[in-house]
């Protein structure tokens, strides 16, 4: 009876559909020196805040996904700029400026067309973006020293999995 039962169960799992979600990574600029990094969190990304040394580079990041904010990314150090995400709003693109020692600057581009700036736009230049549509960013993976950042990823996903009980959600 029990290999009866153990049979029709893995006949309907096989049957079920797999939630399927599309990844993509913008592979990471700058020089890489330092301790590597990757942003943690569940839900969806609500907030970003980043630090800057004026006229310098970026020394710190961190993201709030749902209502909890991650563990700051660098230093907390310069001046902080943030922007706080409207409901359904995502993160489609993030831009900047890098050299061989830090990240200049950065630009988080919403899904609603509204940026955020931080940093000088001088030396070379990165454009981060997924490759799938309707994907938004997930998490920043990198490098950064005692002084900012020193290298910078993006990771992108269409839909995303609610870690809380395991379920896709598509956009």
């Amino acid at each position: 009876m029990f290999s009866v039962l153990f049979f029709a169960v893995l006949c309907v799992s096989c049957l079920a559909k797999p939630a399927m979600v599309n990844y993509s990574y913008s592979v990471a600029v700058g020089s890489g020196s330092g301790t590597a990094f990757s942003t943690v969190g569940q839900g969806r990304i609500t907030a970003v805040r980043v630090w800057e040394i004026s006229n310098a580079y970026i020394t710190g990041i961190q993201l709030r996904y749902d209502f909890i904010w991650s563990v700051k990314v660098g230093r907390e150090f310069g001046i902080v700029n943030e922007i706080e995400l409207y409901d359904g709003e995502t993160i489609v693109q993030i831009s900047g400026k890098y050299h061989t020692n830090y990240v200049n600057q950065v630009i988080f581009v919403t899904s609603m067309g509204r940026s955020l700036t931080v940093g000088q736009p001088t030396q070379t230049s990165f454009n981060f973006y997924p490759k799938h549509q309707g994907a938004e960013l997930r998490l920043l993976s990198g490098r950064y020293n005692g002084n900012g950042i020193t290298s910078l990823g993006a990771h992108w996903v269409a839909g995303y999995i609610d870690q809380s009980n395991s379920t896709h959600i598509s956009p």
